[in-house]
């Protein structure tokens, strides 16, 4: 019998219920959580707490266990070390270290070749006596300028010659200009080859390469001793005899006449004017650190010759006076510059501006078919403890102490930032020379090339 209200069996009730209760259950089990924009400030401060205590917990955590590890490494014995000073000692050098031993160069200069000395040499075993004398002497400057430096060159060659010995199977053509290349490589490394030592060694190179290998061994010697002879005389001797004779007629009376440092040909041509009864005088001029200058003064006053004598930077003050500039060569290149002692182009160049005539006297042995544009691509570096030391050399040649023993660049070397540089040559361009002097004749700097190929028997 229904009373009209709807009745639901036992079992649907008791499974409903029990859903509802899982449900609220799992509700309590895993609450939502909040984002920080939905807490309060207490919310999210209690928050920071909590997670501040718990990484706090952590780093305790880790140093406990750290600690357990240390005790139980100590239980075992460790070897005990000696104790060393903590404070970092100062590095001092030693005088043989290679930061002193090692030179202030400057990088620019730094492809060109400079005088080594004896102690940076190694002589080779088979080295003939008069070589290494040679080497000795050209390393310390006792022979200095390119007339000089060949004829000395020439005459140490000849005595090498004369001793020398042909090593059985073989035949001296073959062996001699081997025997002679470690001789010209020690000269090198002495001090670097001249123009005309260059020239002089070829030459001589050439005489041995077209010996007869059927002329026996005292002919073959004494015929290049002839040769080497023959090359002093011609190209040198009568050379110089020679230029003389055509610079005679550019010197006139009243003449003012310039000349730059010490020049060999120079002074024969001025001593020669002054024999022939010709008046004139003479201004030397003169730079450090050679100060060559004051030998030719010397020579010059001694013969009568009127002579003025000035440093390089007062070139401006006297040139106004000069009637005509006379300059030796270190070499003649195939473009017309000219290379010689460093102040060359200074001087050549003010009497180029003054419009007063420069002539240039050099033998046709030290024409080369090299060209050259400036004086860094080829030059020799001089030792630039000259250009620190206040020492000057007399007339002599010989050093003299000033009156001031103390330099003012006499610790250089301790300045981190200061090089020096003493580069014993310069260029002089074409345009600052008028004429060169040589023994073919009176010719203009450009034709250096055209002796090169007109009289290639009698440069070569």
């Amino acid at each position: 019998m229904s009373n009209g209200t709807d009745s639901s069996p036992p079992h649907s009730l008791g499974k409903g219920k029990g859903k509802d209760e899982h449900e609220s259950r799992k509700g309590e089990e895993t609450p939502v959580r909040k984002s920080q924009k939905e807490m309060t400030k207490a919310e999210r401060r209690a928050l920071q707490e909590k997670q501040r205590a718990e990484k706090e917990a952590m780093k305790a955590n880790s140093a406990q266990q750290k600690a357990k590890g240390g005790s139980a490494n100590a239980a075992k014995p460790t070897p005990t070390k000696p104790m060393v000073n903590a404070t970092p000692q100062p590095k001092t050098k030693s005088i043989n270290s290679k930061e002193d031993k090692k030179p202030k160069q400057l990088g620019l200069f730094a492809h060109l070749e400079e005088s080594k000395g004896p102690s940076g040499v190694t002589a080779p075993k088979e080295l003939h006596p008069a070589i290494m004398s040679l080497g000795l002497q050209f390393s310390e400057f006792q022979i200095s300028g390119s007339n000089a430096r060949a004829l000395a060159t020439l005459n140490a060659f000849k005595k090498v010659i004369r001793d020398y010995q042909t090593p059985p199977h073989t035949t001296l053509t073959r062996n001699l200009q081997h025997y002679l290349n470690p001789q010209i490589a020690y000269l090198v490394n002495m001090r670097p080859l001249s123009v005309s030592m260059g020239n002089a060694i070829r030459y001589l190179k050439y005489e041995i390469s077209i010996l007869s290998i059927d002329l026996p061994d005292e002919d073959a010697k004494a015929l290049l001793i002839e040769r080497i002879d023959q090359f002093i005389r011609d190209r040198i001797t009568v050379a110089d005899k020679m230029i003389v004779d055509f610079g005679l007629n550019k010197i006139q009376n009243n003449d003012v006449i310039l000349t730059y440092a010490c020049s060999s040909i120079v002074q024969s041509l001025l001593l020669e004017a002054h024999t022939k009864g010709i008046s004139f005088r003479v201004i030397v001029v003169d730079s450090r650190p050679k100060l060559e200058g004051i030998t030719l003064m010397k020579r010059l006053t001694q013969a009568g010759i009127k002579c003025t004598y000035v440093l390089i930077n007062a070139v401006g003050f006297v040139i106004k006076e000069v009637s005509k500039v006379f300059l030796g060569a270190h070499g003649m290149f195939s473009n017309g510059a000219m290379l010689s002692r460093a102040g060359t182009a200074i001087v050549a160049m003010m009497a180029n501006h003054q419009k007063i005539p420069v002539i240039v006297c050099c033998e046709t042995y030290k024409f080369s078919d090299r060209v050259q544009l400036d004086s860094f691509v080829y030059n020799e570096i001089g030792d630039v403890e000259e250009v620190a030391s206040a020492d000057r050399p007399s007339a002599s040649g010989n050093i003299k102490p000033t009156r001031t023993q103390h330099s003012t660049l006499s610790d250089w070397k301790a300045i981190p930032d200061l090089r020096l540089l003493n580069l014993l040559y310069d260029l002089t361009p074409s345009e600052f020379i008028t004429v060169v002097i040589s023994e073919v004749g009176m010719i203009p700097c450009t034709s250096v090339p055209v002796v090169l190929r007109e009289y290639r028997p009698m440069v070569q």
